[in-house]
């Protein structure tokens, strides 16, 4: 579907792109350092430990299917305290669920058109949500309720992030702007004509002192939170429109989606691109991916050909397919602590899946 007729979590052709820079090659040596540091790692250190010494693969299975949006599932999101899950939707509305027995806590709504994305505040009290209807809303869950609508986007709000300390919302659209909020006050503390095509895909560094935008204009940017300035441009041979970007829990290195069936591991300070993950299909969906690292070092991914699709992040080698979806895997979401993801689906599916691995130890 063209990005000018683009509703909740919609495809987009890819645009013009401008020139690319020489290509990068990937390599398949490790990447130091791993994917947590204090204070994650201090907390689950051996299970970290025997995680990346293992060669197990993962053993995923489908426990729970979740039905209830009327509409594409457009995002799907773990609380940090690992409590709730947090399901969005082109039907307007976000549903709450228990993340340990998938039991329905509320349907929330608010929003005037679908809504593109979620994000959860770092103490789990509150979310936010992006929406087709140019605003993004924030969330209490002690009252259930909107409690705050942030105006100002001129177009679709595509992607929501939460700053670690939860004072701040950055939020991408498809008027090609990037905007930064002051959750008190729900004002907007800065505009940011970040790309030349609309912002797909936005994310905080773990310090909060920098975040990472993306585009189907092609680029990775990576901006400086106090003054709004761009710290740093990155783009692949090809410049393929970006349709996800999303920091790794040690900040060290950022994971792009691409919308040539490729996923690009970047490192942050050499602003080259390590690894690539392929196998899956994505050519017009904007699907999430993720870091799991619970039970071992994987890259998640949602595909086009209706399976989740996990990578050992080390030797780029597929080491699970999931089946069961119906249609396109659009959002993907690891749990926290527990070897859970959770999958959403577009418009012949539309549920919700958990698939949990019982067999590998968790962190």
């Amino acid at each position: 579907m063209p990005a000018s007729d683009a509703p909740a979590s919609a495809s987009a052709e890819p645009a013009a792109a401008p020139s690319a820079l020489p290509p990068t090659p990937t390599s398949s040596a490790p990447v130091g350092g791993g994917l947590t540091s204090a204070p994650e790692a201090s907390t689950a250190a051996a299970a970290a430990a025997a995680a990346a010494s293992s060669t197990a693969p993962p053993n995923y299975r489908l426990k729970y299917t979740l039905t209830g949006h009327t509409m594409s599932v457009s995002s799907v999101k773990f609380s940090p305290d690992g409590q709730w899950l947090a399901t969005a939707s082109a039907d307007k509305t976000i549903r709450l669920y228990s993340a340990h027995h998938a039991q329905l806590k509320a349907v929330m709504r608010g929003h005037r058109q679908g809504i593109s994305d979620i994000a959860w505040a770092s103490d789990s009290k509150h979310f936010c949500s992006g929406s087709d209807d140019t605003t993004v809303r924030i969330w209490s869950m002690e009252t259930l309720k909107s409690v705050r609508t942030l105006r100002g986007h001129t177009n679709y709000v595509f992607c929501v992030n939460y700053s670690p300390e939860g004072d701040r919302i950055v939020s991408g659209s498809f008027d090609e702007n990037v905007r930064l909020w002051d959750v008190r006050t729900g004002q907007c503390l800065r505009t940011i004509p970040a790309h030349s095509d609309p912002v797909s895909g936005v994310c905080f560094h773990r310090d909060g002192g920098m975040f990472v935008s993306c585009s189907y204009d092609g680029l990775i940017r990576i901006w400086d939170t106090a003054n709004g300035e761009c710290i740093k441009t990155m783009i692949d041979d090809g410049n393929p429109p970006v349709s996800f970007v999303k920091f790794s829990p040690n900040g060290r290195y950022i994971l792009a989606s691409t919308l040539d069936n490729t996923l690009r591991l970047w490192s942050v300070n050499h602003g080259r691109c390590l690894k690539t993950y392929t196998g899956h299909t994505n050519n017009r969906y904007c699907c999430f991916s993720s870091f799991s690292v619970t039970g071992g070092k994987w890259i998640v991914s949602g595909s086009e050909d209706h399976c989740i699709y996990l990578w050992n992040l080390q030797t780029k080698e597929i080491v699970q397919r999931l089946v069961g979806h119906t249609d396109v895997v659009l959002s993907v979401a690891c749990h926290p602590t527990r070897n859970m993801i959770a999958s959403g689906s577009i418009d012949k599916d539309m549920t919700v899946r958990i698939w949990v691995d019982e067999e590998t130890p968790a962190s």
